[in-house]
């Protein structure tokens, strides 16, 4: 059995046990009129603009889920709950804030999460476990690394002696680091700048740095912007990338119901996401201000995040790599057991013997399927499927390849956003800021190819010669006569 796969559901358990004694005692006491039963305050941290913790956070919040819930539990046992949100750009000063015993509850990204595990544990009432995933990419695409349009950049390489904007502690500074350190990149030669996202944003986009290395959803915020284009994509570090959720032992031993309670309202929340990934982008966008179509980049169909709570066997090699890491770089001590702040116990409760099913499955929840009309093709191809977004639509239109998609363009009148997969990855692109080729040799409805970098056009073409850079505008219209 892999480490990770250890539980410790007796210490729950039996804690759960000495917690209802002991609110049966204090109620006892109440009826005498020697105690009163206070308001349990809930104190919960989350970072409203990631969008890949919004289950956990910006739309829980948004629904009142767990407030409802707590409701339900108040009128239960006789108690009072308040849940107070705390909004933080990033996970290390959230991080500090679990330290001070400030807030109980808090979601953010891998390399954050090992680190509160770390820095949280040598604090009785601070240590915490990392209790449930809010969302992940297997591949790791969550993180990128973006440049000006007009930088002439095309490598990671081609950044040394430049200024590179991250937040030092965040998931996004743990792929840049690692991708220096996989293309044997020395960091020392970069000017690396500790700055919130935000801040990095406008940076780059007034040109006072040469790259932003920020995690989900920054870089395409930037891109769609079109204040820069992706240099690098974060999967290409080969290392699964989540989000999720860390709770106090101290708290959550104390107050089972309430774990009870937020389990059920993130899971109802994220059951939302999945079955209306469109109405959820918009509301997202309406409460953060990003945009609904970057929204939609990452939790639409065959999007960049699979929301999902279940703690997948997977991450057992991001666990392993994040921490050696971190370890490295002196944020995680060396005898950090991971096993030990890994507790999927409050999962096993909330989804029951259908858990570990759900574990196995790596699917992402919402998919693109249905008929092109256009090309007369099923839609159902992840490597393939492709969407559009139409102004003015209700909703959206599929299409079977990305060139299918070009066409649909083409008889358009006006488009909000197209959705692409990179050719050689699959992850998900805005189609008018991929990097176009041409191959003639290609099927009629895939001659169209689409990339996520200059760098892996470029080695598509060293196998495949006869293709040719296109721009969009140009593919739009070309593709009409295509086959």
């Amino acid at each position: 059995m892999n480490k990770t796969d250890t539980l410790r559901p007796r210490r729950r358990r039996t804690a759960a046990v000495l917690t209802a004694l002991a609110v049966a005692g204090a109620q006892a006491l109440t009826g005498c009129g020697l105690l009163t039963d206070p308001t349990v305050t809930v104190n919960v941290g989350y970072q409203s603009k990631t969008i890949n913790t919004v289950n956990a956070g910006t739309l829980l919040r948004d629904r009142e889920e767990l407030e409802n819930a707590l409701e339900r539990v108040g009128a239960a046992n006789g108690k009072r709950y308040r849940v107070v949100w705390q909004d933080f750009s990033s996970g290390a000063p959230l991080t500090a804030q679990m330290m001070a015993t400030h807030v109980d509850i808090g979601s953010m990204g891998d390399y954050p999460l090992l680190t509160n595990g770390s820095k949280t544990r040598k604090y009785a009432d601070a240590e915490t476990e990392l209790i449930a995933t809010t969302g992940y990419n297997l591949r790791g695409s969550l993180n990128q690394v973006v440049v000006p349009a007009s930088s002439s950049a095309r490598t990671l390489a081609d950044l040394s002696g430049q200024r590179v904007s991250t937040s030092l502690g965040s998931a996004g500074d743990g792929m840049f680091s690692t991708a220096l350190q996989r293309n044997d990149i020395d960091k020392a030669a970069l000017q690396i700048l500790n700055q919130d996202p935000a801040v990095g944003a406008a940076a780059i986009d007034g040109g006072q740095v040469d790259a932003f290395a920020q995690f989900v959803p920054w870089p395409q915020l930037v891109i769609y912007r079109n204040q820069g284009r992706l240099l690098y994509d974060g999967g290409d570090n080969e290392i699964p990338t989540f989000h999720g959720v860390v709770v106090r032992k101290q708290f959550a031993d104390g107050h089972p119901e309430v774990m009870t309670a937020f389990m059920q309202a993130v899971k109802a929340t994220t059951d939302a996401i999945v079955a209306d990934p469109l109405q959820a982008a918009q509301r997202v966008s309406a409460l953060t201000g990003i945009e609904p179509e970057v929204v939609y980049l990452y939790n639409g169909p065959n999007g960049l995040v699979s929301f999902d709570m279940t703690i997948k066997r997977e991450f057992g090699t991001a666990f392993t790599k994040v921490k050696d890491f971190l370890v490295k770089r002196g944020s995680v001590t060396a005898d950090f057991d991971v096993a030990e702040f890994v507790d999927d116990g409050y999962l096993r409760e909330l989804f029951g013997p259908d858990y570990d099913r759900r574990r196995a499955d790596v699917r992402n929840p919402t998919a693109l399927t249905g008929t092109d009309d256009l090309c007369r093709l099923p839609v159902g191809d992840p490597a393939q499927a492709s969407e559009v977004w139409m102004s003015g639509a209700d909703d959206t239109e599929v299409a079977a390849t990305p060139t299918c998609l070009l066409r649909r363009v083409a008889t358009a009148a006006e488009v909000r956003a197209a959705y692409v997969p990179d050719t050689a990855t699959g992850i998900r692109l805005f189609a008018d800021h991929a990097v176009w080729l041409r191959d003639p040799g290609a099927p009629p409805t895939q001659r169209y190819k689409p990339f996520a970098t200059e760098a892996g056009a470029d080695a598509y073409r060293a196998r495949h010669p006869q293709a040719t850079t296109i721009g969009y505008p140009a593919a739009v219209s070309q593709s009409r006569s295509s086959g």
